[in-house]
């Protein structure tokens, strides 16, 4: 009988389907690790045929450590070397410099040079057999039998170094300093030596060895801006490679590591010593015998004299280097003579002017350098030095915008307020306390005045003055306003800028200066007037007085240099005026007395003076007033001696005539030195052009009757 409470119930199809599915997933992963379980087994029954045990194992897990290391390294050494080999892609190696320059003075003498010397010329095979000797022996002995990298003599040079020898060992090969040379720069990196090993295993890949040691004479560095030893031979001995003797050989193979230091026109003892270590090298290497070089211990090389480059204006040159550079832009040519507008005469006595008063009375006020720049009104330097040693130090402390120039700086701020606020020399203006913000500026004696005149303000260099004005007339136009009159460097605009709290350089400090005395135009300086080629193609020819732009106006340019007249006569600056000569100019001295100025400005030349110490230590109280001013007067009382005197734009004052002294002098009387009588400088000019066209015409046979004897010299024709 049919149970009364059971009821048939319809079985779901799609929970059967589900109870279906894991079951087949469950055998699967059963099934899929039973397989795996077994091919995991047979793999390792296979691999146990080949186990290892004992030092066998040992060497064995070694050795795969070893690959791995090596796979990982041999990546590392192909990215490393991509960034080397990227060096030779262009198939060009480093300029050895920019340019060959032979400077000329304003009248066509020449002064000096800058840029290379360097000569390819001769084959390796009439370079003489000594000079590769020795070469050999002091940089690479095993040159022609190492890869590239002399292994034996870096470790020879680690160990001579640690053990304090300073005999310069060398632990470059010679391929390893021709590809620093060919395509790297100076800077001590690891990622430098990296790329330079690489570079010197591609170099001995692609070159022989004769054409790298070829290679490398011609490219080393051998001091006195010469390159390779060819050029170096005629620099320091006026010779051809092929007639050099051993001791000059020696001394040439000398300046490898140390250039400068070695260079036989800057220290001959020095050089001579390196000589000597150069022969012993020759000697431990086999290549020459103690008695070959006996000679040339005992008479070493004897040098060209080049004593005068050292009284070359070489702060000057410097300078007027980076500006050939700047205008030949990228010329193809390499070689150019430039004629500048040096004075040498000026020079001189520029340098006396700060010199002579430095050793007199530095030690006193704790000062050790100054620099000076003289120009013409229309930007022509005709003086520039900067500082007080060359062979010391090469920093040029006269274009250098590194200064402050303390009260120098408020003739900006006058300028600006003339302009502005229409105001005017005898203005009445008040000398009281004054303050921006929580900063209040005092006066130099810490007193004041009450109502006077800006003519007086600016004669004695009243601080609360300027900082009034800058107030009115706001500080950015200021800062405007020396950038417009010549200031070319960026410096802050500050509360304290009216008092001079700015970064300038002397160069630009008298070309802002020249403004006032040419009467508003713009004065920047320049060195340069001419550039030829070695050809005597005229790439360059300045022509200041054409064009010439006006950034003040002519009444502003009138009060300035009444206000700056009335400093050099009634207030800072007495210690510049030149009996007859009419100035105007305006004393500096920052805080601290870090640094002390005075630019002036006569009818025919302007002249920034500047002291201070290159550690920007404090000196003893020196003033604008003092040393530097006493610097100007002393040039510039030379420099107005038999010329004439011109008048001072907008200055009532009438300039001494024209009187040449007497060659002989007053008896017992000692007078201090006085510039010799010139051509005015456009007529030496003239006659300059006209000597060079008619020695042309002659050589050219169109002479006719002109004798050539008869034709001036450049120094003739001056």
């Amino acid at each position: 009988m049919q149970d009364p409470f059971y009821s048939k119930q319809k079985r779901s199809r799609g929970k059967n389907r589900l109870l279906e599915a894991d079951a087949w997933l469950d055998s699967f992963l059963y099934d899929g690790m039973r397989s795996t379980g077994r091919v995991y087994t047979k793999i390792q029954d296979f691999f146990s045929l080949f186990s290892v045990r004992g030092i066998s194992r040992f060497l064995v897990e070694i050795a795969s450590d070893a690959l791995s290391f090596g796979a990982m390294g041999a990546v590392l050494m192909v990215a490393l070397a991509l960034s080397a080999m990227d060096a030779t892609a262009s198939g060009e190696f480093n300029r050895a410099e920019d340019y060959s320059v032979i400077f000329l003075d304003r009248y066509g003498n020449e002064i000096g040079r800058r840029g290379i010397r360097a000569d390819d010329s001769v084959a390796l095979s009439e370079i003489p057999d000594f000079l590769i000797r020795a070469t050999l022996a002091t940089e690479d002995r095993r040159f022609y039998e190492h890869f590239g990298i002399d292994v034996w003599g870096t470790v020879r040079a680690l160990l001579s170094n640690a053990e304090g020898d300073s005999s310069l060992q060398g632990g470059s090969s010679i391929t390893q300093q021709l590809a620093k040379n060919l395509f790297l720069s100076n800077e001590r990196t690891i990622e430098r030596k990296i790329k330079e090993l690489f570079l010197s295993f591609w170099l001995e890949a692609n070159y022989s060895k004769d054409e790298i040691l070829k290679l490398y004479l011609d490219r080393a560095y051998m001091g006195g801006g010469n390159f390779g030893v060819v050029a170096a031979a005629e620099y320091y001995f006026g010779k051809q490679i092929q007639d050099i003797d051993l001791a000059e050989a020696a001394m040439l193979a000398g300046l490898y590591k140390a250039p400068t230091r070695f260079a036989p026109h800057v220290d001959i003892a020095a050089a001579r010593g390196r000589a000597n270590v150069v022969l012993t090298n020759m000697v431990n290497a086999g290549f020459l015998t103690e008695g070959q070089v006996t000679a040339a211990r005992r008479r070493p090389a004897e040098p060209v004299d080049r004593s005068e480059e050292v009284n070359s204006p070489n702060y000057f040159l410097d300078w007027a280097f980076l500006e050939t550079k700047r205008i030949v832009g990228d010329s193809p040519e390499l070689g150019f003579v430039v004629r500048t507008t040096i004075d040498p005469d000026l020079q001189t006595h520029a340098e006396d002017a700060i010199i002579s008063v430095l050793r007199e009375q530095g030690a006193a006020y704790n000062v050790s350098q100054g620099a000076m720049v003289v120009m013409e009104h229309n930007g022509a330097v005709r003086a520039m030095v900067g500082g007080t040693d060359y062979g010391q130090s090469q920093f040029n402390r006269a274009t250098a915008p590194n200064r402050q120039p303390g009260s120098a700086f408020k003739p900006f701020v006058y300028a600006t307020a003339f302009e502005m606020l229409g105001m005017t020399p005898r203005d009445a203006i008040s000398d009281a306390p004054v303050c921006i913000g929580n900063w209040c500026p005092q006066n130099y004696g810490r007193s004041y005045r009450g109502s006077t005149t800006i003519r007086a303000a600016v004669a004695s260099s009243i601080n609360t003055v300027p900082v009034r004005l800058s107030i009115e007339t706001g500080r950015q136009p200021i800062a405007d306003m020396a950038h417009r009159l010549g200031i070319r460097n960026e410096f802050p605009v500050t509360r304290s800028l009216a008092l001079g709290v700015a970064s300038v350089s002397a160069l630009d400090m008298a070309s802002s200066y020249a403004v006032f005395a040419n009467g508003g135009y713009r004065a920047t300086g320049f060195g340069i007037t001419r550039i030829t080629t070695l050809r005597g193609e005229v790439v360059y020819e300045a022509n200041p007085d054409q064009g010439r732009e006006r950034v003040l106006d002519e009444q502003v340019v009138l009060a300035m240099n009444d206000v700056l007249n009335a400093v050099n006569y009634e207030g800072t600056g007495g210690r510049a005026v030149v009996e007859g000569v009419p100035s105007a100019g305006k004393t500096g001295t920052t805080s601290s007395y870090r640094d002390a100025w005075y630019v002036g400005y006569t009818g025919n030349y302007v002249a920034s003076v500047w002291y201070g110490n290159d550690n920007y230590e404090a000196m003893n109280n020196l003033t604008g007033g003092t040393l530097p001013a006493m610097s100007w007067q002393k040039f510039m009382a030379y420099a107005h001696s038999n010329i004439e005197v011109k008048p001072l734009f907008g200055v009532d004052m009438e300039p001494r005539p024209l009187v040449i002294a007497d060659a002989e002098g007053g008896e017992g009387e000692e007078t201090a030195p006085e510039r010799a009588p010139t051509l005015a400088p456009a007529a030496a000019i003239k006659l300059l052009d006209l000597s060079e066209k008619m020695r042309e015409a002659l050589a050219n046979g169109a002479g006719g009757a002109l004798n050539q004897a008869a034709l001036p010299s450049n120094n003739e024709s001056l």
